[in-house]
């Protein structure tokens, strides 16, 4: 007897007939085929994918330990919707939700019956959450000037330059987006600019913490002794929402010093990325609330399905629950030790990176990692005049497999183009020891092979 099992077709898989042609892949086969074939295609397929660790581009996570990618397998069947089948990972959520308002500062109310607590809910990533945040500012917005006696027809919200998911989330909700625009030298909002807009329709105010185009804070305490001086003045009593998508898993470890959650009163909700600088894998999201009373109950379903009697405020219903239960390994694993030894690595690891980017004596930085994120934004100097642009540049790299983003900053600041990377859990100094090198080789070459053809202009960069 054999000692093994054998398959009965022991034909290289190459030679299979399923791999001697070319899969139609606009329309679904008539027949069944070969599992470990199909696996192979797919797999080559993906093979023309970039590198994701080379994306440098992205703030999403990239790297993950291996006990997440064990989690992840064993959810893999777990819908986070179905709290009554799945209660444990409802409990898990829960828990993430009450680690970040404790992270944020949200009021403790212990044994106070009359304490209000702070709420919230995982999202599949900060737009989602930054949207539930919105919709709640509105309807706040809207029941206030109903209980007046006044017109609700035209909500407007103020931010300063925000990230694309604001505009779809003003589109959606037929909202004005009364965006600041960017000033040269700071790259963000300021007070005097947020406050000029406000008006007895304003929602809210968004500020962010960690800018997607140069990764600043915005300056949210600023802002919001602004916004109490204008309520002083004029009886308008502003909200204000942050977008803590990046900076809600770095400012709590690296600067926390920094006064922009809710130990701020105007701020009633935030959102972040949980698979961002929170580490966990992609499919991420959370927004959390000050209290129970700044979330409307009107937005939130009570659903008799899947066997039990289920509240839910989200836009999506099925979904994954392993990216929470990764979400809750990390919190409980890292604390705030181990959050702090790995944004402090990300943060000496962007600084080695702006000092080898210095010596090329072309560069101005727009951020080198003290203004906010561990991300480095840089320009050409006013005084060089080499033979590429900054798209080239970013071109020759991805030669070599780097992405490297090019785009131009939004108004007032259009024409200035700049490049950045972020530096993430996962990228060592070493690799950024060859990201200069072939900094080093592509500059050499440009300038000695000057692109013949003049470079084209190129669309603003909205979000990676």
């Amino acid at each position: 007897m054999p000692l093994h099992n054998h398959k009965a077709n022991i034909d290289d898989l190459f030679t299979v007939e399923a791999m001697a042609k070319p899969l139609n892949v606009h329309k679904i086969s008539r027949k069944e085929r070969n599992p470990e074939a199909v696996y192979q295609m797919i797999h080559d397929e993906l093979l023309l994918d970039g590198n994701a660790r080379q994306n440098m581009a992205t703030f999403c996570s990239t790297w993950v330990e291996r006990e997440v990618q064990d989690l992840m397998q064993e959810c893999i069947d777990k819908n986070m919707i179905d709290k009554d089948e799945y209660p444990q990972t409802a409990e898990i959520e829960s828990r993430c939700v009450s680690m970040l308002a404790n992270l944020w500062n949200a009021k403790e109310c212990g044994d106070d019956p009359t304490c209000s607590p702070a709420i919230g809910c995982s999202t599949t990533g900060s737009s989602e959450a930054a949207m539930l945040g919105g919709m709640a500012l509105k309807w706040k917005w809207k029941a206030r000037r109903q209980s007046a006696g006044k017109p609700y027809d035209k909500p407007n919200l103020v931010c300063g330059p925000v990230q694309v998911c604001w505009h779809k989330f003003a589109r959606y909700w037929e909202i004005e987006l009364r965006e600041v625009p960017m000033q040269e030298g700071t790259y963000m909002s300021s007070p005097e600019d947020v406050i000029a807009r406000c008006d007895e329709n304003t929602i809210g105010v968004v500020q962010t913490l960690g800018t997607t185009f140069t990764g600043h804070y915005e300056p949210i305490e600023e802002v919001h002794a602004a916004l109490d001086t204008l309520q002083q003045e004029t009886g308008l009593d502003i909200p204000m929402h942050i977008d803590a998508a990046s900076g809600g898993f770095v400012a709590p470890f690296m600067h926390p010093e920094i006064k922009w959650d809710f130990r701020l009163p105007r701020v009633k909700s935030i959102n972040s990325s949980g698979h961002k600088f929170g580490l966990a894998p992609l499919g991420c999201g959370w927004v959390v609330w000050a209290t129970e009373n700044d979330l409307p109950e009107d937005l939130v379903f009570r659903v008799n399905y899947l066997g039990g009697q289920m509240p839910t405020f989200a836009l999506n219903f099925s979904r994954p629950g392993g990216e929470v239960i990764a979400q809750y390994y990390n919190l409980l694993r890292l604390g705030f030790e181990g959050y702090i030894k790995v944004q402090e690595s990300c943060f000496a690891a962007a600084q080695y990176f702006a000092a080898g980017l210095e010596q090329f004596k072309m560069f101005d930085f727009l951020n080198n990692s003290s203004k906010g994120l561990p991300l480095i934004c840089w320009k050409f100097k006013d005084s060089v005049s080499p033979p590429f642009s900054l798209y080239q540049l970013s071109d020759a790299l991805r030669e070599r497999g780097w992405l490297i983003p090019t785009y131009t900053l939004p108004p007032d600041c259009e024409k200035t183009v700049v490049q950045r990377i972020v530096v993430r859990h996962g990228t060592s100094v070493d690799l950024l020891h060859l990201l200069l090198k072939d900094f080093s080789e592509v500059i050499a070459e440009l300038n000695e092979n000057p692109p013949c053809a003049p470079d084209k202009e190129r669309k603003s960069f909205n979000h990676s």
